[in-house]
């Protein structure tokens, strides 16, 4: 494999392109609130994603995150260090709210990735329960965290973009949940595994359609948000519809983690039209 392509893979393995698509919801929270965002708490969301990804994916043993022998992985591990030293840095600088709703959803991530349960490792050996809770953090993070920070009350519209972030991180896991069929044990019970890929991708189409049906139920919607929900509910209806248990490598972690990117993107080139 060539430089690029090995810088490409550290890219994702090191979750660094999600640690992106997360900041990118936070920046679209930001757009579709018309509320500015300290830099501070952009920078602590990316660095801490980073930090949380790469101890979920590859350090939920202490010793198999501590002790590590193979050299990419070392890499991986050191870049972590560095991104928790540059989240300490932007985290002094939040608010003590801020660290209230991070304690919550830490709590939630813990759950996720330790061993707290008698008859499971953790949550994430529960099958279709940790993709809810994995959207529920996602929800946390994107839309009440910059919220509290900038000490915006929580009104009728925030919750109901709470549902519609939850809603839309549980589409874009099902492509993940679909492609991993071929790795998952059976006794995880996944939603693919209960289901089947057709019914699971049905499931997915009808929380799309949830997903933009409840635009219409909050009590103040600007014509960029009604825009960049409709073409986004277009786009993870395509994603539904092409999603299958043989996908390209890159299929779902790349292109598919690339969706909030460019949702934001698109609500950014919004915002400047009008």
């Amino acid at each position: 494999m060539n430089y690029m392509g090995r810088l490409f893979n550290f890219y994702l393995d090191a979750s660094i392109h999600v640690a992106f698509a997360v900041v990118s919801l936070c920046m679209a929270t930001s757009f579709l609130f018309n509320v500015q965002l300290e830099s501070h708490l952009f920078y602590f969301v990316f660095f801490g994603t980073i930090i949380n990804y790469n101890f979920i994916k590859y350090g939920i043993e202490a010793k198999k995150y501590i002790l590590v022998g193979n050299r990419y992985h070392k890499n991986i591990q050191f870049f972590s260090f560095i991104c928790f030293i540059m989240a300490c840095y932007h985290g002094w600088f939040l608010s003590a709210d801020t660290w209230l709703i991070l304690f919550i959803l830490a709590i939630f991530t813990g759950l996720y990735a330790l061993p707290v349960l008698p008859r499971a490792r953790n949550l994430r050996s529960l099958g279709g329960l940790k993709i809810f809770i994995v959207a529920l953090v996602w929800s946390g993070i994107t839309v009440v965290l910059p919220l509290v920070e900038i000490k915006m009350v929580l009104g009728w519209d925030v919750w109901v973009e709470v549902v519609q972030r939850i809603l839309l991180v549980l589409v874009l896991l099902i492509p993940f949940e679909i492609r991993d069929l071929a790795y998952d044990q059976p006794e995880l019970r996944t939603i693919p595994q209960r289901m089947g890929v057709t019914r699971t991708k049905v499931f997915g189409a009808f929380l799309v359609v949830m997903f933009f049906g409840l635009t219409y139920l909050k009590d103040l919607i600007t014509e960029i948000e009604l825009i960049a929900k409709g073409v986004l509910f277009l786009v993870l209806g395509g994603l539904m519809f092409v999603t299958k248990r043989n996908q390209s490598i890159y299929f779902s972690s790349f292109w598919v983690e690339a969706v909030p990117l460019i949702w934001c993107g698109f609500i950014w080139v919004l915002v400047y039209l009008f």
